[in-house]
């Protein structure tokens, strides 16, 4: 069944590119929405079927290149299970989102049908050079949906995000052979490497790998300060590109750290735990003021993905440093960690399919140019106020979730630099407060005609489709988060297990 679920995309995307250009664009559509619907179903009979515990399920093992120590390996377990989910919803919601689509449709739907499969792929992965290798074919498909489909200075926004992201990806590739080579047998089994610890007792070498994988992931995340390549690729990607980028593809970087870094590298990771407090701290509190800042909604988007990683990165490095304090708040931590991964994607997501309506009704993502808009579209303001709530930590919301387990864990661990990023809630508050208050309220205003009433269509039903299921499923976890963390909460513990040996 995992093999199905990573390569069909990969299979219709073929099928696709097979299809005379004559056909009709809502073929293409068709089937692009068809497919991620099967996808979401496949992932829900797995979570179903999911006989938790922590444990690898659904394992696939077969030789790929056993010279070099390079095999198939798959699985999904509770770090995992949670990731392929919400990737499947935001494909989905993305394909839905796109059912107007009229530019290159055939190309489109097959470009993010072949990101699907690499996103899929790299989080079923438990072999480092398969990891790898999705890691980069998903730059190459990001960048071609950024290039070929963003706005203004798309292209040299897709430019650099692909060379910083694929220089990420160099020093990713240098650590892995790192581990590769320190391995006895050499191997690059994930499972096999966290069996041997083949860096324990070399503190120099176990550092200096440790620094090359976190550069790697810490681009991809982004952090502070390798972020510079994220706002601007936001800002000219489509929508639906900006909803895959935030919600999907920003996880790999945190899900490595937690799938790569602290269970291979557990010595080095707790030596060197408080730099990646520092560098937490300063992304949640960097992100939120420059996003305070700015006046594109799209852009202050983008800098609130930074902050919210921030606090993924902040709990991760306060789980090192369990051997000071109680090793309950480290696996609180973790699971908020992985909490906030699944809620950053469903909201945020969201998010970006919002500043899409609004840039495809006015053509500008620009907050200045708007006011008033509650009157012409009620339905748009009230999701993208309910959208704004849940980014903030409302109670209720998943976000709400994520952040109490992130702050309850790190504060009995780091308290000084916990008690410095509750600073980052109230200023993402107030950002999105400001935000609702230029654009939704005061009188009438739209792009190119200040003070006159023209049309500003409400949600139409593709797009409340692809975005009310996103905040409804925000609102689930928020709820009921108890199916959730009966997954993540053993894989959460396998962590700190091996972080702790």
């Amino acid at each position: 069944m995992l093999a199905v679920l990573v390569f069909l995309p990969l299979a219709v995307a073929a099928l696709l590119v097979l299809l005379p250009r004559t056909a009709r664009r809502g073929v293409f559509l068709a089937v692009w929405t068809v497919t991620t619907a099967v996808e979401l179903g496949l992932v829900i009979g797995m979570w179903v079927a999911y006989q938790g515990g922590g444990r690898v399920q659904y394992e696939v093992r077969s030789r790929w290149i056993p010279s070099a120590g390079v095999g198939y390996h798959m699985g999904v377990d509770g770090l995992s299970l949670p990731l392929l989910a919400v990737t499947c919803v935001l494909f989905l919601a993305c394909a839905v989102y796109s059912l107007r689509q009229t530019r290159r449709v055939r190309a489109f739907a097959t470009l993010f049908l072949f990101l699907q499969t690499t996103c899929l792929g790299l989080f079923a992965a438990l072999d480092l050079i398969l990891f790898f290798v999705f890691f980069d074919l998903s730059l190459v498909a990001m960048y071609f949906v950024v290039a070929g489909w963003g706005h203004r200075t798309a292209a040299r926004a897709a430019l650099k995000f692909f060379l910083y992201t694929f220089v990420g990806s160099l020093a990713l590739l240098l650590g892995f052979i790192g581990l590769y080579l320190a391995a006895e047998p050499h191997t690059f089994d994930m499972v096999e490497l966290a069996r041997q610890r083949p860096l324990a007792g070399r503190s120099v070498y176990a550092a200096l790998v440790l620094f090359a994988i976190g550069v790697g992931l810490a681009v991809k995340t982004p952090t502070v300060p390798f972020h510079t390549w994220l706002p601007p690729a936001h800002t000219e990607a489509p929508a639906a590109g900006s909803a895959i980028l935030a919600g999907v593809l920003l996880k790999m970087g945190t899900y490595g750290f937690l799938r790569i870094a602290m269970p291979l590298l557990p010595g080095a990771w707790r030596r060197y735990a408080l730099v990646i407090v520092v560098v937490g701290v300063v992304s949640v509190l960097y992100g939120a003021l420059v996003a305070l800042a700015q006046t594109d909604f799209k852009r202050m988007i983008a800098y609130t993905s930074v902050n919210h990683m921030g606090y993924i990165i902040l709990a991760v490095g306060a789980a090192g440093a369990v051997g000071d304090g109680p090793q309950q708040a480290g696996r609180l931590a973790v699971t908020g960690a992985i909490t906030q991964m699944v809620s950053h994607g469903l909201i945020t997501g969201a998010l970006f399919l919002i500043s899409g309506v609004l840039y495809e009704r006015g053509r500008t993502h620009d907050m200045a140019a708007y006011s008033g808009i509650v009157a012409k579209a009620p339905a748009f303001a009230g999701v993208t106020g309910v959208a704004a709530f849940a980014s903030l930590g409302l109670p209720g919301f998943s976000g709400f979730i994520a952040e109490f387990q992130i702050f309850t864990g790190s504060l009995a661990l780091r308290p000084l630099a916990t008690a410095l990023s509750v600073l980052g809630i109230l200023l993402t508050a107030g950002l999105f407060l400001r935000a609702m208050h230029r654009i939704f309220l005061g009188p009438l205003r739209l792009p190119d005609a200040p003070g006159t009433a023209r049309p500003f269509p409400d949600l139409r039903p593709h797009e409340t489709a692809a975005i009310t299921p996103l905040l409804a499923l925000a609102l689930v976890l928020g709820l009921f988060p108890r199916f959730f963390l009966d997954a993540v909460e053993p894989a959460s513990h396998g962590v700190l297990g091996l972080l702790t040996r």
